[in-house]
């Protein structure tokens, strides 16, 4: 059993690394996409706003395994390329897909959170002779991220639970590399175990964002002069 166990956690361990670099880089992409497509489906211009509808129903509307697929075979004979070829590439691949898919999720609270901010902040803003971009960075973000921080604490916690799909395309994540052990017969009767262990995992990883993630709402708030959002939206799980 101790033998066995040190074998898990070796390869755990292993994987470790793969689904933390998912987490963070997912993450990251899902910010800046989120920004870029629900900043995009307010603009004046229709074209735009077209564009960031498209997107944004096209990847909420499909299957995120399907993308994963798509992005991981079709687009590599697409373009000629082996982006597939390492597991580096494969976990490139995951995070382009996981940012893709979270991100027009993330588009929608971006959106309605700015549309949450008051008019009458705005008319002030233009009293005050604020260019668009001023009105847009000195007082509308500043209070429409305080709003969209709860939510966006729920989608990073779906991310970090969609890093476990990346094992259909290979990608070396803890799922991948202990999943592997199941074909092995000396560990038959420790399964159990051993996926416990992998959702303790992922719960671990998952409250970490979430600590995070009330420290920045509570700084966001603090910024603004105003309180926290409530812990009943805070607790809210998608």
């Amino acid at each position: 059993m101790s033998d066995n166990f040190s074998i898990y956690l070796e390869r755990m361990l292993a994987g470790l690394p793969f689904t933390l670099w998912a987490t963070v880089g997912g993450i990251a992409l899902t910010v800046l996409l989120s920004f870029a497509a629900g900043l995009a489906m307010l603009s004046p211009r229709r074209w735009v706003r077209v564009l960031s509808r498209i997107y944004v129903e096209g990847f909420r509307g499909s299957s995120e395994v399907v993308q994963l697929f798509f992005f991981a075979v079709a687009v590599p004979i697409f373009l000629g390329i082996a982006l597939g070829a390492t597991a580096q590439g494969l976990l490139l691949i995951g995070i382009v897909v996981l940012g893709l898919n979270h991100g027009a999720y993330g588009a929608e609270i971006v959106r309605g959170a700015v549309r949450s901010v008051p008019k009458g902040q705005l008319e002030a803003a233009v009293a005050l002779n604020l260019t668009p971009l001023q009105r847009m960075w000195r007082v509308v973000l500043p209070q429409a991220v305080v709003e969209m921080l709860p939510s966006f604490n729920n989608l990073f916690i779906q991310l970090v639970k969609s890093t476990a799909l990346l094992s259909f395309i290979a990608v070396p994540e803890i799922f991948k590399k202990t999943d592997e052990l199941r074909a092995v017969p000396a560990f038959s009767r420790e399964l159990g175990l051993i996926y416990l262990i992998e959702l303790v995992c992922y719960l671990l990883i998952a409250v970490v964002v979430t600590v995070l993630m009330r420290l920045a709402e509570a700084l966001a708030a603090r910024r603004v002069g105003r309180k926290a959002p409530s812990r009943t939206r805070r607790l809210a799980v998608i």
